[in-house]
């Protein structure tokens, strides 16, 4: 019974913080520092998540040499500016190319 106390009091804390990020007077919102650290975020975040699934596996620490590979097209696609779509079919297909080549 103790996770769903643990569930519903994150489900508050959830609520309670969106609650704040409403309530928050304009001034403080339009402030430069606040405005970079919501822009920032999102993206160090999704950096994080990356590096977490591309490295990891059942818990430890792993390295996918496909994975990595992966991930290197869809940097370099990144790079030359690609459409998203296209970043993603780049990943996949030297993700699929890798598996078949190092068996």
């Amino acid at each position: 019974m103790t996770l769903w106390w643990a569930i519903a009091a994150v489900c508050a804390g959830c609520y309670a913080l969106k609650l704040a990020g409403l309530a928050a007077p304009r001034r403080v919102l339009d402030h430069p520092t606040v405005r970079r650290f919501a822009e920032l975020v999102p993206v160090a975040l999704l950096a994080a998540l990356v590096a977490v699934q591309t490295f990891t596996h059942e818990g430890g620490l792993s390295f996918d040499p496909a994975r990595v590979a992966g991930l290197g097209a869809a940097v370099v696609a990144l790079l030359l500016r690609a459409p998203f779509l296209v970043v993603l079919a780049a990943a996949a297909v030297v993700t699929a190319l890798a598996r078949i080549l190092l068996g």
